[in-house]
């Protein structure tokens, strides 16, 4: 399937959207010239009844599309060997996993937000929050690896930020990981293994990882307990590149060499691929401690620990043979090479290697009332610390072919405390439903790079440049449901929010400067309309405005020369969002069959851009005027359909997402918005015939997308390239008895080479044993 569909398709989605009822039909007796995408749906996707005793942290009042999947779902039907792939196949919803452990990179994107835009999202776990606010882009994900799969209980994914009980930080999306907290005895363990035999360019080789993971847990009297802990070790494909661009003229200077591949860039510019980087090892550690007390029967304290620590290593590898036979690569200084005639140079970093030692630490309390009376009330409060957080990176030159640098962020990191209160004025049952609350995050940036004499293993030495700032947001929000007739029920919200920047700066190797500090507060109105229109319809409006801030990591940029700032935009807006939907849901008897028309307009929306207006020749963060993107989203779900234990569930979504206005950069003005493809969709059907066997096959697709603001890059399939994929994905599953299960998987079982800037895992094999007491 490939961008450019059908007009034919285009109008049945136009006529799902008015009539989901009609359309219901229409699925089931799909034309051959259909793709078929469309044909199927998804596994146990499991739609979660809002009710006020459900474990999850969300508000008890949803006024958005809601999805969810259960853990249970999710060990059935998906090759789960991280928690971001409990995400797979949810509606509009893509994560940039380049490799099993990709640990700085795995961007969630969601309608109207890219790979590139992690700070418009929200991620958490029992109401921990994950996501790395202290930046936005490719470095700052969510810090997945605090959550294992064999944990999860439930995923709920809320779209858009139409509750003020987030922050504009929830334009995107909203997710939650519920865990599991046990009601008796439980124990788990689980082994699990994968390969892929990855072929590009000079690389034929096999990478291969493996996992472990044991839990434990009870509940006796008040006190419950649960202790998770796992290790993975794996082994991704290579993604970084060194590539040069052909040379426009020919000379007999440098080694003549042999192994280069021609290529083309994203924008179809002939090159030449050298060899490999970022091969990367990576041994990641996880473990998790969660304990409650109920004080009462209706006051629940509880308190998490979370650690997790991961050593990796990215390796290189040159592809370039001399007449010998001998590798030809990097060395302290620049290598001059031939190649058909033509002259190039290795430059001493282009095969340069790095190692990460890594140790996050995780804390969070909370205390909860659920008399599920007339209020409730609930106390949270979390740290999540860069314990140890060491990059060192090879640099070698040609006195000191040992040297590089060390990035050392220790002691980075965020604080949460947030203050909830439920107030039924009528009682359960009553019209109306008002939540409230206070509160405080604040996020920390420390940042030094330094030199050091031998990038393995030693000590930091003289200091290269500095990085740090702080950020805090204070917010009141409120919100109230109200059912003012018996088809009928209003959710209005206003959320306050008091920001600050501070404490900024900027070094190099002997001059640190301050940036100036600031404060600016903005408030965000709320609102949604929902008609229960016959026991089988509802239809709902929902609108609502964000304002997503600029991060640490935004705002303090820049360099220093002869001791002054430059680089940088002192005056940094933020993102301002209003965002629409219209749902139209329609109950099937054995599922559902959802419309969703969004619209959103965000102004100064931040982005990594060149001033072309001002003759800038350096990209720094800046701010577009606005972006505009309008689309439909269908979600179509079934369980038992024309067998008992046959599901099937799909989605697709359509969204037009241009830049209409940019006065620093015009050539991108009427351009699609960077990594947000028109089309979208996803599929996974399961059957399971009795208890002991399951089987599952899944597909996701993306169309054409861009990683340029003007759309110059064409050819998506090479480094820093953005393809159009369409990958399908198998699993099978056999309980042997109550204890043992066994599970076998294939990802991307059609082999498909695609990219999204870096390649993603080709084919992937899966196998796993686990033991349930």
């Amino acid at each position: 399937m490939r961008h450019g569909m059908s007009s034919n398709l285009s109008v049945r989605l136009a006529l799902t959207a008015a009539f989901p009822l009609a359309s219901a039909s229409a699925l089931a007796q799909q034309s051959a010239d259909t793709p078929p995408i469309l044909l199927a749906h998804h596994t146990t996707l499991e739609r979660v009844t809002v009710t006020s005793n459900r474990p999850a942290t969300l508000p008890v009042e949803i006024p958005t599309t809601l999805e969810s999947i259960t853990g249970d779902a999710i060990s059935k039907s998906i090759n789960a060997t991280d928690a971001e792939d409990a995400l797979k196949y949810f509606p509009s919803l893509n994560v940039r996993k380049r490799y099993i452990g990709d640990y700085d990179h795995a961007v969630l994107a969601s309608r109207a937000s890219g790979t590139g835009n992690s700070a418009r999202s929200l991620v958490y776990a029992d109401g921990i929050l994950l996501s790395n606010l202290l930046g936005n882009g490719a470095g700052f994900t969510p810090r997945w690896g605090l959550v294992t799969p064999e944990e999860i209980e439930r995923v709920d994914v809320l779209y858009g930020p139409f509750s003020a009980a987030y922050s504009g930080n929830s334009a995107g999306a909203i997710v939650d990981f519920v865990t599991r907290m046990p009601k008796q005895f439980e124990a788990h363990v689980k082994l699990q293994g994968s390969t892929q035999h990855y072929r590009l360019y000079g690389t034929d080789q096999r990478f291969s990882g493996g996992q472990g993971s044991a839990s434990v847990g009870s509940r006796a009297g008040a006190w419950s307990w649960w202790v998770d802990v796992s290790r993975l070790d794996s082994q991704g494909q290579p993604i970084g590149f060194v590539v040069k661009n052909l040379a426009t003229t020919t000379s007999a200077a440098g080694t003549p060499v042999t192994g280069a591949f021609a290529d083309r860039n994203p924008k179809n510019v002939d090159g030449l691929v050298l060899g490999t980087t970022g091969q990367t090892h990576t041994v990641q550690d996880h473990a998790k401690l969660k304990l409650a007390y109920d004080l009462t029967p209706t006051l629940r304290a509880s308190y998490t620990l979370g650690y997790w620590r991961n050593a990796a290593e990215r390796g290189v590898d040159s592809f370039l043979r001399d007449a010998n036979g001998a590798v030809v690569t990097s060395g302290p200084v620049a290598v001059p090479i031939n190649i058909d005639g033509r002259s190039y140079s290795i430059a001493s970093t282009d095969f340069a290697a790095s190692r990460a030692s890594l140790e996050h630490v995780i804390q969070a309390v909370g205390l909860k009332s659920s008399t599920r009376g007339v209020f409730d009330w609930e106390a949270a409060a979390s740290i999540y610390d860069y314990h140890r957080d060491l990059v060192r990176s090879q640099l070698p030159n040609a006195s000191a072919p040992t040297t590089g640098r060390i990035a050392d962020q220790g002691g980075t990191g965020w604080n949460t405390l947030a203050l909830k209160g439920i107030w039924r004025p009528e009682g359960p049952g009553g019209a109306h439903i008002a939540e409230f609350g206070a509160q405080r995050d604040a996020f920390k940036l420390r940042t030094l790079v330094s030199d050091t004499p031998d990038w393995h293993g030693g000590d930091a030495a003289a200091p290269f440049s500095g990085f740090n700032g702080d950020t805090s947001l204070a917010s009141l929000w409120a919100q109230d449901a109200w059912r003012f007739a018996p088809a009928w029920k209003t959710v209005l919200g206003l959320r306050g929010e008091h920001w600050r920047a501070f404490n900024g700066s900027i070094s190099n190797a002997s001059t640190t400067q301050p940036f100036s500090d600031r404060a600016e507060s903005y408030a965000s109105p709320k609102a949604a309309l929902s008609w229960q229109a016959s026991d089988d319809w509802t239809l709902r409006a929902s609108l609502g405005r964000a304002v997503r801030m600029p991060t640490v990591s935004e705002l303090f940029q820049g360099s220093l020369v002869a001791g002054d700032i430059v680089n940088n935009d002192p005056g940094l807006k933020p993102e301002k969002s209003w965002t629409a939907e219209l749902t139209a849901e329609r109950e099937l008897g054995h599922g559902t069959l959802r419309s969703t028309l969004f619209f959103e307009r965000t102004t100064d929306a931040l982005y990594s851009q060149l001033n072309a207006a001002a003759g800038g020749t350096v990209t720094t963060i800046q701010n577009i005027d606005a972006i505009r993107t309008a689309g439909l989203e269908l979600a179509l779900q079934t369980s038992d359909l024309f067998v008992k234990g046959f599901d099937l569930s799909s989605s697709v979504t359509y969204a037009d997402s241009k830049i209409v206005r940019n006065d620093k950069f015009p050539a991108s003005v009427g351009m699609r918005q960077p990594r947000v493809p028109q089309w979208r969709a996803a599929m996974l059907a399961s059957y399971a015939p009795d208890e002991r066997w399951s089987g599952s096959v899944g597909l996701r697709y993306s169309g054409k997308q861009y990683g340029q603001l003007d759309n110059s890059d064409t050819n998506g399939y090479s480094y820093t390239g953005f393809s159009p994929f369409l990958v399908a994905d198998v699993r099978l599953q056999y309980r042997v008895d109550k204890q043992w299960t066994l599970s076998a998987g294939v990802d991307n079982l059609n082999n498909k080479r695609y990219w999204a800037f870096h390649p993603y895992p080709q084919r992937t094999f899966h196998a796993e044993i686990g033991f349930d007491l």
